[in-house]
């Protein structure tokens, strides 16, 4: 039995891995608060719970530290958080936890 190309590759490299995010048919916007607005915390809240019941929310995370996004919330991090992990070197670690995640 041979496994699929696909399959075989890993999760953040698959272009359809966003199709089964928890925030598919979310807007957007919810996930890039405006630091400036006092509902902030309130939208950086509703993106976590979001991500926190998202299947794929640690290869949103491999992605977003891969590709180096910096702003927005991925993978249930935010800015802050994620630069927090890169600069400790986590980044091995979030691939670790794609892996996990998918299998």
């Amino acid at each position: 039995m041979s496994t699929p190309t696909v399959a075989a590759r890993p999760a953040c490299d698959r272009p359809d891995w966003r199709e089964e995010a928890a925030c598919r048919d979310t807007d957007p916007e919810l996930f890039f608060p405006d630091d400036g607005i006092r509902s902030a915390r309130a939208q950086v809240k509703m993106a976590k719970l979001i991500c926190r019941g998202c299947p794929v929310s640690a290869t949103c995370l491999s992605w977003a530290l891969a590709s180096g996004q910096e702003a927005g919330i991925w993978g249930g991090l935010t800015e802050g958080e994620r630069h927090r992990l890169h600069r400790r070197g986590f980044l091995s670690t979030s691939h670790r936890l794609t892996k996990r995640g998918t299998s």
